[in-house]
């Protein structure tokens, strides 16, 4: 017998991987002071993306002798920029665990032709981090936003590395503590645990990553959307807020409103919060129902932000029809929206986590959850 439908539906259904679900304190009217039709190159415009820049740097707790740049085209265009303008110098360890990690390989391998080795793990598993060789650069994903597979920490990144590493971070930056010493190049995007707008990324320069630009050219021609340097030099006005192309004020203005939001309920500490406490809801209905399970093979690398789900109930034999005909199912209640797994992801749901949603909606949503699952059930 089918269960009866939940009575209580979560306030906000909003719980997409990206772009995710805005600020809990998040209106219109908050984007009042954006200075729309001004100049990005105007007092006001600079000011504004300084202020984003310099409150990024309080909340992560990034060194204060770390450059961090607005980028165009998210953290996408961010780790573009960084591997054609970084990469080459010696050899490169690409490790992929996941679809972003996979495109990142294709790159250098396909792309940028560099001498590289290759280390690739399942989805739900994750590289052996203490195995790679330091000496050359690494690029990685601190979090796997399509797996639901982190770092669990950075202590096996040796301080004496004598290449750089490359970390993509956009579903780990402000839900995860990032150790911003074993890391030389950071990107992340606004959209993710932030609740931000699209198209804008961030990069995080360590000094040993600005020594590499300015004594190492790359073999091949950058296009001025990867630029950094001019005349052997770092741009320096690029991390101060002066964009290389025109960003959206809107956008920055929405940044800016969840920083503010982010350091007025208690910083860095309070976001990590808010992000174990949405997932370990989830992981205790997992423990209590046998019909699914956490991607994740190993506790210590289970995401907090990108949670990554399977069905494991015998009765299924077609995973990827069960899963979007689940999913489909609680879009059509209004009570879960855009929680099909990634497409190039094993069949199942991802539910985001991440600090700008609310644990009552977590709560609210996971009866509905089990309820789909057995109308699924019943179904077949």
């Amino acid at each position: 017998m089918v269960m009866t439908k939940p009575a209580t539906r979560p306030a906000n259904p909003r719980f997409s991987s990206g772009p995710c679900a805005k600020p809990p304190v998040w209106n219109l009217d908050a984007l009042r002071d954006a200075p729309l039709g001004r100049s990005h190159r105007a007092s006001v415009g600079k000011a504004k993306l300084a202020e984003a820049i310099e409150l990024t740097r309080d909340i992560l707790g990034i060194p204060a002798d770390y450059r961090i740049g607005i980028v165009p085209a998210s953290d996408t265009g961010a780790f573009e920029m960084a591997m054609w303008s970084l990469l080459g110098e010696r050899p490169a360890e690409m490790v992929a665990w996941e679809s972003f990690g996979a495109g990142w390989v294709t790159d250098v391998v396909k792309q940028l032709k560099i001498e590289a080795t290759t280390h690739v793990a399942a989805y739900g598993e994750i590289v052996d981090m203490a195995a790679l060789n330091y000496d050359h650069d690494i690029c990685f994903t601190w979090n796997g936003t399509t797996s639901g597979v982190r770092v669990p920490t950075g202590d096996v990144i040796p301080g004496d590395r004598a290449g750089l590493t490359l970390c993509d971070a956009t579903s780990a930056a402000f839900a995860q503590a990032l150790p911003w010493e074993k890391l030389d190049v950071t990107t992340f995007s606004w959209q993710k645990v932030m609740g931000g707008e699209a198209a804008h990324g961030m990069l995080v320069l360590s000094p040993r990553a600005v020594e590499r630009l300015e004594n190492y050219t790359p073999a091949w021609p950058l296009p001025k959307i990867f630029r950094l340097t001019k005349g052997g030099k770092l741009i320096e006005g690029i991390f101060r807020g002066e964009t290389i192309n025109t960003p959206s004020m809107l956008a920055v203005e929405d940044y800016l409103v969840a920083l503010k939001w982010g350091r007025s309920i208690g910083g860095l500490d309070a976001l990590i919060h808010r992000a174990d406490a949405n997932a370990r809801a989830i992981w205790n209905f997992c423990a209590e129902h046998d019909w699914i399970d956490n991607l994740a093979v190993d506790k210590a690398t289970r995401s907090n932000t990108s949670v990554c789900l399977k069905f494991t109930d015998d009765r299924i034999t077609d995973g990827a029809v069960f899963a979007k005909a689940v999913a489909k199912r609680l879009e059509a209640e209004g009570v879960a929206l855009d929680i099909g797994a990634y497409r190039d992801a094993p069949a199942g749901l991802r539910i985001w986590c991440g600090a700008t949603v609310e644990t009552s909606d977590i709560e609210a949503m996971l009866p509905w959850l089990a309820w789909a699952f057995e109308t699924e059930i019943a179904a077949l």
